[in-house]
């Protein structure tokens, strides 16, 4: 691993690090717009029976609101086991809700700072895991389930989100992370139908070296980016499968879209030659408003004297036909 490419793993550590421990520190507020506020990887839910947006991400806390203009947060809506392999006080990545069969599912990524795994290329990797807990409420509280683990203790894995394939069985898909296997990949998973935990093994979907947009140079050599990134899954109004994730132009965060050609998660998936987002955009998802509206919630990602800052942003999407279109910003 270049010496380039561990300082932006330290960096995008620091970054992550730094939304953590200011979403846990912070006190509720209310009437923030959503520029003020500062989120890496936005997730919302539109939940029609309380007329409410719901949004979490980075950091795991929760923010509310009616109308997507000005939000009240944030809350934590998270109890974890602390005697769990999580311990007793984790860093939370990338939280996604998800309402399925009555319930409220919280998909996150765990880091145990505490344990180590593995050192590779001068990179101590921590005990880091997607993982899903579960609420009878979109607010919570989020508890654990049955299965103490989804994944693999020895391995990295990051960004879980979720997906009925068209076997009508429940999938998460995830990320396996780029520092421990050196070309990031992403992976499935099959859930117990209830999501109390997995079932058998994962399967390698696709690697971040297939991206044809994706650049980075080590030692002198360009070639595609190692780091996959914010896998979310949508279906085209032609009935087409799709996953945009993100990943880097050099030092630019970068999101891009590949489509499977069985219409399943197994794919085989194919790149498409283009990012799909301005630069600097990414981590993207796909929700409905309460109205009827298709938006894609992202981050900006930036650098200001020495410091990244991420904020959440929405912009208009098209998925009606056989491609995922972006549009415009969208002001609520």
């Amino acid at each position: 691993m270049g010496k380039k490419a561990i300082v932006l793993a330290a960096l995008l550590l620091s970054s992550v690090t730094a939304v953590f421990s200011q979403n846990r520190v912070q006190p509720v507020r209310q009437d923030i717009p959503l520029d003020s506020i500062r989120l890496s990887d936005p997730f919302i839910l539109a939940h029609t029976k309380t007329s409410t947006y719901y949004m979490t991400g980075t950091g795991g806390m929760l923010w509310k609101s009616n109308d997507l203009k000005k939000w009240t947060g944030p809350f934590n809506p998270v109890k974890t086991d602390p005697a769990s392999w999580m311990g007793k006080n984790p860093m939370i990545w990338a939280a996604e809700l998800h309402a399925y069969k009555g319930k409220y599912y919280y998909f996150a990524t765990f880091t145990n700072r505490a344990v180590k795994i593995d050192t590779v290329g001068g990179n101590i990797i921590e005990r880091r895991a997607s993982h899903v807990l579960v609420s009878d409420n979109p607010e919570g509280p989020y508890v654990p389930m049955a299965d103490p683990t989804y994944l693999p203790a020895n391995k990295p894995t990051l960004d879980g989100t979720f997906w009925v394939d068209t076997d009508g069985k429940p999938y998460m898909v995830y990320c396996y992370e780029w520092l421990q296997n050196l070309n990031g990949t992403i992976e499935k998973i099959e859930l117990k139908p209830d999501l109390s935990g997995s079932v058998g093994e994962g399967k390698l979907l696709f690697r971040a070296s297939e991206s044809p947009w994706s650049r980075q140079n080590e030692n002198g050599k360009v070639g595609p980016n190692k780091v996959t990134d914010g896998p979310y899954l949508f279906r085209t109004g032609t009935g087409r499968l799709g996953m945009i994730w993100t990943s880097w132009i050099y030092d630019v965060y970068t999101q891009g879209v590949a489509y499977s050609k069985s219409g399943t998660l197994d794919g085989p998936w194919v790149q498409e030659n283009d990012p799909i987002t301005p630069p600097n955009y990414g981590h993207g998802m796909l929700f409905r408003t309460l109205d009827g509206k298709w938006l894609m919630s992202l981050h900006t990602h930036k650098s200001s004297n020495g410091r990244t800052i991420r904020i959440p942003h929405l912009v208009e999407v098209d998925f009606s036909g056989d491609k995922l279109v972006v549009g415009t910003s969208y002001k609520p």
